[in-house]
């Protein structure tokens, strides 16, 4: 059997399970944590791309931000992009739910850079970054006085 009659036999079942093997919901989820960059770019399709410094128990955490696309195909995104511009200017922490495609639903990535598209954003505390501001018990407002370093003398435990 030479090649050429092969080839449409191998190429057929390729493609048509690198077509149906695509898919819109391959994951969904939620990140919290504060906006540390949120642009428009794109060379030819321009798209707005964020990155999210996730945050555990109210701290930073240490690791890879998480990267994020806002999708070109959908029109209905505007007030969450006006959020997360406030967002970022202000420094509030966010919650984002976002969903993850798989295989070629953003091959040419005309609809953003990262495989993540937000679904929804919701605004968790608006002084996160600014915590020294927040009011304590009594009403006063917390500040930095000094800082108190403790060395422990483990000779001097009693036991």
């Amino acid at each position: 059997m030479k090649v050429k009659n092969i080839l449409p036999f191998l190429l057929l079942p390729g493609m048509a399970l690198g077509l149906t093997g695509c898919k819109e919901n391959y994951s969904n989820g939620e990140k919290v944590g504060n906006l540390i960059e949120f642009t428009r770019k794109g060379v030819w399709w321009d798209s707005w791309e964020g990155r999210l410094n996730m945050t555990q128990t109210g701290m930073n955490t240490s690791g890879e931000p998480f990267s994020f696309s806002f999708d070109n195909d959908r029109s209905d995104q505007d007030s969450l992009i006006r959020l997360m511009k406030q967002a970022q200017v202000e420094g509030w922490k966010l919650k984002i739910r976002y969903h993850e495609t798989w295989g070629l639903k953003n091959l040419w990535m005309n609809r953003g850079e990262t495989d993540y598209f937000v679904d929804d954003v919701t605004v968790l505390d608006k002084d996160f970054a600014n915590s020294l501001k927040r009011s304590g018990m009594d009403g006063r407002k917390g500040k930095v006085v000094d800082t108190v370093y403790v060395v422990i003398d483990k000779s001097q435990l009693h036991r």
